[in-house]
């Protein structure tokens, strides 16, 4: 069977140190730490653990925050962040004589595995930040809180019209598709994306033309509220946003039209831009892991078998490929290659539907194995296999002494060629030149090659038949298939 597509393509990660230093350089993160380093035993906080009121306005000060509504805001947010990745415990809250409920709180475990720590721990604490951040950016926004609290102090949840697991969902799903065009084109897609775009992603059906008033209106809607949840965001350091200009919000349905509309770019970076950090595509690939999402990043196979390396690389795309095969070959050190160099082609044999594909990223990772590789290829080269690959392995360095292949390895190898490449899915015409240059190369190939002893050789044929551009080539190759498959008695 062919290797199983990954859901996302590989993500190439900055180191855990790097990522650890970003993390420490959060904006609320650094808030959150100076706060728990701030915090003694006279330090007060609510029966939820938050900080009282009354404090409020000396931690702000303590952050350089003004003494303000905006500063007790900042300051409040960083200590419940402090609580909630483990810089602070919080005790039982205890009625003081005042009749007030209130605890106490002492440093945590967490704080010290800041300075005294490995990157991971660094990273997890971080993780459990992004977790709570997360959590807020999903809470339903109380317009009037008043009025969800009833006569005996009770929160009316029903009348938030508030569903959770539909907010994550959809906060999830937004940050999975700018996940996704981070990754676009092997790393082309770096650049801020649109909030329109992102929104319009989650909202307007793939397959309508014109956006109706009423998918407008929702696009528009969830703009505004990706807009609050992206300045939530940003602080804990996984994007840079520049939010949606506060003077379009009194421009009734002006920011829905620039879903749709031909806006320039100057005008589209009024309704909002984000761009994942490095350590953004960290935290968002590791949510989805939890979530049982295959996000693979490049380094996953360094250390594995050569079996599980040519099946993950499967589907990778060309850059990454090449840089996973590095990572791989590094293991071996500067003397393993030959070691490295066998593994990959014993790797590489098998008559499944994955072989073709397999053998193909060997050739290609014995590209970058180097000349002192070589012991381990002419010890392949009487295997029907591999015997092919292992010619054109030496011809392209200039070895001597490389032995003429026999015509039916010739053959063999055309068909195995042209198999890896369909499985591969590579762009259409890179294909059909492949087709049209290796039918070419031998006069009467599509005479001789339908009695190739290979599994794909009618699957081949057959492709060959649909994508040669000359006609009586075409033919020819559709004759061949059907030998081909009467050949196999099917």
């Amino acid at each position: 069977m062919s290797a199983e597509r990954p859901s996302l393509p590989p993500v190439r990660l900055n180191s855990e140190a790097e990522l650890a230093r970003d993390a420490l350089a959060a904006p609320l993160f650094v808030r959150a730490v100076r706060l728990a380093r701030w915090a003694g035993p006279d330090t007060r906080v609510g029966a939820g653990g938050e900080l009282v009121e009354a404090q409020l306005p000396a931690a702000a000060e303590h952050l350089g925050l003004p003494a303000d509504e905006d500063g007790a805001a900042y300051a409040s947010e960083a200590w419940r962040l402090a609580v909630d990745t483990g810089l602070l415990d919080v005790t039982d809250p205890e009625e003081g004589a005042d009749g007030e409920t209130e605890g106490t709180v002492t440093t945590g475990e967490n704080l010290a595995l800041l300075t005294g720590g490995s990157p991971q721990d660094v990273l997890s604490i971080w993780l459990d930040g992004l977790d709570a951040v997360h959590a807020d950016a999903t809470a339903p926004v109380l317009d009037d809180f008043a009025d969800l609290v009833g006569e005996d102090g009770s929160i009316d949840f029903d009348a938030l019209d508030w569903d959770p697991e539909a907010e994550a969902e959809f906060l999830d799903g937004v940050l999975g598709n700018l996940y996704l065009l981070t990754l676009a084109d092997n790393g082309a897609g770096e650049g801020p994306v649109p909030l329109p775009a992102l929104a319009a992603s989650m909202i307007v059906p793939d397959d309508m033309g014109e956006p109706t008033d009423d998918i407008l209106e929702q696009v528009s809607e969830a703009m505004m509220r990706l807009d609050d949840q992206f300045r939530l965001l940003e602080p804990i350091g996984i994007v840079e946003y520049h939010p949606v200009d506060e003077a379009l919000l009194v421009e009734e349905g002006e920011a829905a039209d620039a879903s749709a509309a031909g806006a320039d770019d100057e005008d589209v970076t009024r309704y909002g831009m984000v761009k994942l950090t490095p350590l953004g595509l960290y935290g968002i690939r590791a949510r989805m892991l939890e979530a049982g999402v295959d996000a693979p990043a490049v380094g996953d196979l360094a250390g594995k078998g050569a079996d599980a390396l040519l099946d993950g690389l499967a589907h990778y795309p060309e850059s990454a490929a090449r840089a996973e095969v590095k990572l791989w070959l590094a293991e071996y050190g500067t003397g393993g290659a030959v070691s490295a160099a066998a593994e990959l082609l014993a790797a590489a044999r098998g008559a499944d539907e994955g072989a073709p594909l397999r053998r193909l990223h060997c050739q290609q990772a014995l590209a970058l194995a180097g000349p002192s590789a070589e012991p381990a290829v002419r010890a392949v080269l009487g295997d029907p296999e591999l015997g092919g690959l292992a010619r054109v392995w030496l011809a392209e360095r200039g070895a001597a002494d490389v032995p003429a292949p026999p015509e039916d390895m010739i053959f063999w190898l055309a068909i195995d060629t042209i198999a890896a490449q369909l499985d591969a899915d590579g762009e259409l015409d890179e294909l059909q030149g492949l087709i049209e240059g290796l039918s070419a190369q031998h006069s009467g190939f599509f005479d001789e090659v339908w009695r190739v002893d290979h599994p794909a050789t009618a699957d081949v044929l057959e492709a060959m038949g649909r994508l040669h551009s000359d006609k009586k080539a075409a033919k020819d190759a559709r004759k061949a298939a059907f030998k081909a498959r009467s050949r196999a008695g099917g």
